[in-house]
């Protein structure tokens, strides 16, 4: 995927020691990523250890604490709504959840009209209506094409529902909804989460692909593929007994307690945002 001028839109996403305190402990700390334009970047570590409040830090949803980050050449925390401008997210636990009470069409509906009405620059607003149109009917298409989300072959076609959509589905629509923006960074949390061996490899496929099209991807999972750019949420420790502390932390600070997996990542999410601040 490139810009009208030829040149990736993917983006650099860098960073050191880079951590999120709250009251309650780290979220996560120590940091380092070095990712070139158009990486798939895989944030690697076991639930309750800051992986989505990672994700949500380096696409400018969360404000961090420690060290340093940059996106491109903009840098976190001080640049935030600069990086949330070029940056989406797809399935993101309590974030941004599918809206089961819709059909697959009416969701797509949904999120193209926003991004017609909110999305562009103020010059682009003042194209005349078709021709705004006509963009985002592209848009759309482009974007099903990149999720690999062929409307036609679910259940009940673009009328089926979306609470009636299997795991590997709904991520495809999720990413989607994202690419209509057209963002240089898309975040996915949980990739690995409820799928089976074979449908993990398809979810992975999916994502390396957008990354190759151009778009930095950055993906939370328990388990990181091949070829990817691993980041772990699991710090270095001496001995056991440092390394089970800053689990612990971590697990404190999101609130967790011994609940499924899926929620305690929606859960983990949903109380980071509180203490640090939703931007």
């Amino acid at each position: 995927m490139e810009s009208p001028h030829g040149a990736p839109r993917g983006i650099a996403v860098t960073a050191e020691d880079f951590g999120l305190e709250g009251p309650r402990g780290w979220a996560f700390r120590g940091v380092r990523i070095d990712a070139e334009p158009g990486a798939l970047i895989a944030v690697e570590g076991p639930s309750g250890s800051g992986r989505t409040c990672l994700l949500l830090a380096l696409t400018g949803r969360m404000r961090p604490t420690a060290g340093h980050a940059a996106v491109g050449r903009m840098r976190l925390p001080k640049q935030m709504s600069a990086v949330r401008r070029v940056s989406a997210l797809g399935p993101v636990p309590g974030v941004t959840d599918l809206d089961p009470a819709l059909t697959v069409r009416e969701q797509i509906h949904e999120r193209a009209l926003l991004q017609r009405r909110f999305g562009g620059s103020l010059r682009s607003l003042m194209r005349p209506r078709s021709e705004r149109r006509q963009s985002t009917e592209r848009r759309v298409e482009d974007a099903l094409a990149a999720a690999g989300l062929d409307l036609d072959a679910l259940s009940k076609g673009p009328r089926t529902s979306v609470r009636d959509l299997e795991r590997l589905e709904a991520l495809r629509l999720s990413v989607a909804l994202a690419l209509i923006g057209e963002p240089r960074l898309l975040g996915v949390d949980d990739v690995d989460l409820k799928l089976s061996d074979a449908e993990r490899a398809e979810a992975w496929d999916l994502l390396r692909s957008v990354a190759e099209s151009g778009t930095t991807v950055v993906a939370v999972c328990s388990e990181a593929p091949e070829g990817a750019v691993v980041v772990s949420t699991v710090p270095a420790a001496d001995g056991p007994d440092e390394e089970e502390t800053a689990e612990t932390a971590g697990a404190e600070h999101c609130g967790e307690t011994e609940e499924t997996e899926e929620t305690k990542e929606t859960k983990g999410a949903a109380d980071a945002f509180a203490e640090t601040g939703r931007a």
